[in-house]
């Protein structure tokens, strides 16, 4: 069996989506600053496909020629948008992490970092405490 046209319309549109939108789109390269900081651009895509089409007959009353045995003539057409917005910045250096945001309406992702830094933070104080001390028991007796 042949190939619709509208087959190869979507599957084009959609090799050239895949073409412009990768992971490195969203999470960019990192770039290493002249003092040792690391930089890591972070941003949002949002893209929109639409694609259709028609086949059309010869003729109201052509009897002679059969649905099956001829292709009715096709009309057709796809469109793609794609909006890449910058969400912020990471900045990893002198032992920490930050979320340098670019919009403060993306306040949930900042925030979101710095619980996840506080959390690392304290795990490290605890595990620096446990090596300096081993006999120091970290468990609370219940009363």
């Amino acid at each position: 069996m042949t190939e619709h046209p509208i087959e190869g319309l979507m599957k084009t549109t959609m090799d050239n989506l895949k073409e412009m939108v990768d992971v490195n789109t969203i999470i960019g390269d990192p770039v290493q600053s002249p003092d040792g900081l690391v930089i890591i651009p972070v941003s949002k895509i949002t893209f929109g496909f639409a694609s259709g089409g028609a086949e059309f007959n010869k003729g109201k009353n052509s009897k002679d020629q059969s649905t099956s045995e001829s292709k009715f003539p096709f009309g057709g057409g796809s469109s793609a948008g794609v909006s890449v917005q910058p969400v912020g910045f990471i900045v990893a250096g002198n032992n920490q992490i930050k979320l340098l945001t670019v919009d403060e309406g993306n306040t949930a992702l900042s925030n979101l970092f710095d619980f996840v830094s506080k959390i690392a933070d304290n795990i490290q104080k605890t595990t620096n405490k446990t090596k300096a001390d081993p006999n120091v028991d970290n468990k609370k007796e219940v009363q």
